[in-house]
């Protein structure tokens, strides 16, 4: 394993993404803001690890797109933008042996940072499985999509479905294949997006599955295929995954969420594991949120991911303890 592995983390780099067009309720664009206030670069630094924080980015040098917007794709000229920006960004952070951490945002971020760090790791001649943590597919397309919402197509983007063929403009597009996507957590799906998933027989392990043999178990399913392949593991991280009594800070609660631990048990097993070479923390909407409780919990999940047991933890979370 490299040195861009969550395991062994040496460097993290944290890079801001503050885009809300692609989700019906907008706010997202604070994320960022709220999980750095939550204190994501001090809690990274108390466990040894180099965190260099980039700031958020900016499309303010995107050149304008000329080319067809698809129907059904709501705000894709800023989406676009967005992306075409990111892509690259997120390629030279994976090349520069940092973990990159993409702080956002709405999900529909994760086709830009997911093409760039599978395109350096295609480069290296390694498989790059995505880990999708979220309550949602996100595999419709612009033929399946009920919202027209581009959150709602980000895995199905990544996975190089038609439909947004233009998105990337000029920069190469670096798609895993559906084999390469596990769908976690999820318990909320839309009609023809699941006749889609099955199609493409993607893994999906939801509510029903973890209520019924564990996350553990779950979890070392997806574990042990990545490292079958000799792969890395890429996590997008939505936070509407959790139940919105513990994660309220989101725009499209689902009732039946992971709990508290069910969480932490996920990211200490991708701890253990070594794979993790990238992570997306998408969906947190300070708007909606309680006191800043959300942003908290993020925290105390990445913060799992990168080592810290959650015995080691000298008190409980304020919103946790009901304080």
């Amino acid at each position: 394993m490299t040195e861009a592995s969550a395991g062994r983390a040496g460097k993290v780099a944290l890079l801001g993404v503050p885009i809300d067009m692609g989700a019906a309720q907008r706010g997202t664009l604070m994320g960022p803001a709220a999980l750095r206030t939550a204190g994501i670069k001090p809690v990274l630094e108390s466990l040894g690890i180099d965190v260099m924080d980039h700031g958020d980015i900016s499309v303010a040098q995107v050149a304008q797109a000329t080319d067809q917007i698809p129907a059904n794709a709501n705000h894709y000229r800023d989406i676009r933008a967005w992306i075409r920006a990111l892509s690259p960004r997120a390629y030279d952070l994976a090349k520069s042996g940092a973990i990159p951490i993409f702080l956002g945002g709405d999900h529909s971020l994760s086709m830009g940072s997911i093409n760039g760090v599978a395109r350096y790791w295609q480069e290296q001649g390694r498989e790059l499985f995505v880990l999708w943590l979220d309550a949602h597919a996100d595999y419709n397309t612009p033929l399946t999509t009920m919202t027209a919402n581009m959150h709602g197509m980000s895995a199905a983007f990544v996975c190089g479905e038609p439909g947004l063929d233009g998105l990337l403009g000029e920069e190469t597009r670096a798609s895993i294949t559906p084999e390469h996507l596990d769908l976690f957590g999820i318990h909320s799906i839309d009609p023809l997006e699941k006749k889609l998933v099955h199609e493409r027989c993607i893994a999906i392990a939801d509510m029903r599955a973890i209520d019924e043999f564990g996350v553990a178990v779950l979890m070392h399913r997806v574990i042990e295929r990545v490292k079958a392949r000799n792969g890395v593991l890429h996590l997008s991280f939505d936070l509407d995954v959790l139940d919105p009594g513990l994660a309220p800070g989101v725009g499209t609660t689902v009732p039946g969420g992971a709990t508290y631990r069910e969480a932490h048990l996920v990211m200490e097993l991708l701890y253990d594991s070594g794979l993790v070479c990238s992570v997306d923390i998408v969906e947190l909407n300070p708007f909606l949120d309680e006191r800043g409780r959300t942003a908290r919990v993020a925290v105390e999940l990445i913060a799992s991911l990168f080592g810290q047991q959650i015995t080691d933890r000298p008190t409980p979370s304020n919103t946790l303890s009901g304080g």
